[in-house]
C-alpha cells in the first residue's frame, strides 16, 4: 500500500475500506444517495435528461441528483468459490435470471500476463489470462453468486448478447493465434462451446457486435486502424443453441456504384450504395482491403435496436474526436448520425447501448474523467455520469431486464456499479423514434452545399450522404 503526501489514493481507499462486493458506506445506509428527485419519473416528450452532478464526495463517481449507485463487484475480492475476481472490466450484458434475478456476464480484457488472471478449470489456451465471468445479482442488487464462464482467451474486449440468453464474447486481437469470437452459455459455464472459436466468424481484431432479431444476422466491428465493418450471416438462422457453430458467410460493408441507366433514360445519373463483400474468414481484414471495402479509422461499441444497427468510430473525424453512425438493414442504408467537433459534446465514444426509453447511451473513451452521454429523439444530449478516477473508462453500459438499473463497469481499477433512480420508464415507441430521429442540430455532420445539393439528387439523407462521402464516395 502505497500513502503519498496526498493520502490514500483512490485504489488504496477502495481496497482498505473493503468495497468488493457492498456499497459505498456514507452513515448507515450502505450506498451513496444522491436525493431530491421522484423515483419513477417518466421521461416527456421534451426530455432533456437527469439534470446536473451532483459530486461525489469520495471522488468515485458523479451522478444526477436523486440516482444512488452501489459496487457491487471489484478487481481482487473473493468470489464465492475463493478465487480472486480478475481485472481490466469491459463488455457486459444482463440477462433474465429466476426468481428476479439478473445474470450479468462480463469480459476481462488480460492479456497473457495479468496480477488477476481470470483462472478457469476449461481454457482453450493455456497461458492466456483473458475470460468472461459471470454474476448473478439479487433485486435487492446484491450479489449472490459469482464465477468464471470463459477462461484462455486474450483481450476480451466487448461482444454482444444473442437472443436465446448466451453472450459472443470477442478477443480484440491477433496475437498468438488469437483473434476469434466464443460463445458463452451463463448457466453453464466453461463447457465446450465456451472453448470453441467461431472460425466462420472471423479472425480479426473483434470488438463488438450485435444481432438483427429478425433476420438472425450478426454485424460486428473491429477495433484495429484501418478497421472495416463485417456481417456474419450463419447457415442456420433458427436463432437457438448451437446454430452459430455451423458456420455461416462473413462479409464486409463497401460503397458501391449502382448503374440506374434504362432505354427510357439514356442519360442517367449515378447511384451509389451498400454492398457487401463475401470474405474468408481466415484472412478478413486482408480481403476487405483487397476488396475496397470501406475502411474505418477504428471501431467500438455496437447495438441493434427496433431495425437499426448502431456503431461508433472512436477516433474518426476532423479532431479524430469520434462519429456514431447507424445502419438500416431494411433500406440498406448507412448514415452518419453524428461527428464531434467539440470535447465538450462528446470525446472518443466506446460502448454503446440504447436506453429502455428510447435514449442512445454512449460511454467515453477519451482519457480523463470519461462521461456516460445521452442522446434523445427529440435532439437534446445530455451527461448522465461522471467517472472522478482519472484516465480509468467506463465500459459495458447495460440495463437489468426490468429497466430500473444500469449496470455499468470502471475497466480499472476493476469496479461494476449498479445505478438506480428515478430512471425514465420504458417507451417503445421512443426506442423506434431514436432509430429514425435526426440528430441534434449541434451534432449533426457538417455538410457543404454540393453535399447536400449531391444527396437530393440522388434520392439519398444528407446523413447518408454525408457517410459516403467521408470514406471517398464522389461527388459529381
Amino acid at each position: 500500500m502505497n500513502i503519498g503526501k496526498d493520502g490514500l489514493n483512490r485504489r488504496d481507499f477502495l481496497k482498505v475500506g473493503g468495497l468488493g462486493t457492498v456499497a459505498l458506506t456514507l452513515g448507515t445506509t450502505g450506498l451513496l444517495s444522491l436525493t431530491g428527485a421522484k423515483e419513477g419519473v417518466a421521461a416527456t416528450s421534451g426530455f432533456t435528461g437527469y439534470g446536473p452532478l451532483v459530486k461525489d464526495p469520495n471522488g468515485i463517481l458523479d451522478l444526477p441528483r436523486g440516482f444512488h449507485y452501489k459496487i457491487i463487484s471489484q478487481t481482487g475480492e473473493r468470489m464465492p468459490n475463493g478465487d480472486l475476481i480478475p481485472a481490466l472490466f469491459d463488455g457486459m450484458a444482463a440477462f433474465k435470471g429466476e426468481k428476479n434475478t439478473t445474470i450479468l456476464v462480463r469480459n476481462h480484457e488480460n492479456g497473457t500476463n495479468s496480477q488477476y488472471p481470470v483462472n478457469g478449470k476449461n481454457p482453450w489456451s493455456k497461458g492466456a489470462a483473458g475470460g468472461t465471468t459471470a454474476l448473478i445479482v439479487d433485486e435487492n442488487r446484491n450479489v449472490i453468486d459469482e464465477y468464471v464462464t470463459n477462461s484462455g482467451t486474450i483481450r476480451n474486449c466487448a461482444g454482444g448478447p444473442s437472443t436465446w440468453g448466451t453472450w459472443l464474447t470477442c478477443e480484440e486481437t491477433r496475437d498468438l493465434g488469437h483473434g476469434f469470437v466464443f460463445e458463452v452459455n451463463p448457466l453453464d459455464p466453461e463447457n465446450e462451446m465456451s472453448k470453441t472459436p467461431i472460425r466462420d466468424m472471423g479472425y480479426f481484431s473483434h470488438e463488438a457486435c450485435a444481432v438483427d432479431p429478425t433476420t438472425g444476422i450478426w454485424y460486428l466491428t473491429e477495433d484495429s486502424s484501418p478497421s472495416f465493418l463485417y456481417r456474419f450471416t450463419p447457415h442456420d438462422r433458427s436463432q437457438k443453441l448451437g446454430s452459430l457453430q455451423k458456420g455461416g458467410i462473413l462479409e464486409a460493408a463497401a460503397i458501391d456504384e449502382i448503374s440506374t441507366t434504362s432505354p427510357s433514360q439514356l442519360n442517367s445519373g449515378q447511384k451509389f450504395g451498400i454492398v457487401w463483400k463475401q470474405l474468408n474468414p481466415e484472412r478478413a481484414q486482408q480481403d476487405a482491403k483487397d476488396l475496397g471495402c470501406i475502411q474505418f479509422s477504428r471501431l467500438e461499441g455496437a447495438y441493434f435496436s427496433a431495425g437499426t444497427f448502431w456503431f461508433d468510430d472512436t477516433s474518426a473525424g476532423s479532431k479524430a474526436l469520434g462519429r456514431v453512425y447507424r445502419y438500416i438493414p431494411a433500406t440498406n442504408t448507412l448514415e452518419l448520425f453524428y461527428e464531434s467537433t467539440s470535447q465538450n459534446e462528446l470525446e472518443m465514444p466506446d460502448n454503446i447501448t440504447i436506453a429502455p426509453w428510447g435514449d442512445l447511451w454512449i460511454a467515453e473513451d477519451g482519457g480523463g474523467n470519461d462521461r456516460i452521454v445521452g442522446l434523445t429523439p427529440e435532439g437534446n444530449i445530455y451527461t448522465f455520469a461522471e467517472n472522478r478516477m482519472n484516465g480509468s473508462e467506463f465500459a459495458g453500459p447495460t440495463f437489468s431486464p426490468d429497466g430500473k438499473t444500469l449496470f455499468v463497469n470502471m475497466q480499472t481499477p476493476g469496479i461494476t456499479f449498479a445505478i438506480w433512480g428515478p430512471f425514465a420508464r420504458r417507451n417503445v415507441a421512443r426506442q423506434r423514434a431514436m432509430n429514425h430521429a435526426a440528430p441534434p442540430a449541434s451534432l449533426a455532420p457538417d455538410v457543404s452545399d454540393k453535399l447536400t445539393a449531391f444527396a437530393d439528387e440522388q434520392g439519398m439523407s444528407i446523413l447518408e450522404a454525408a457517410a459516403l462521402e467521408r470514406h471517398g464516395m464522389p461527388i459529381l
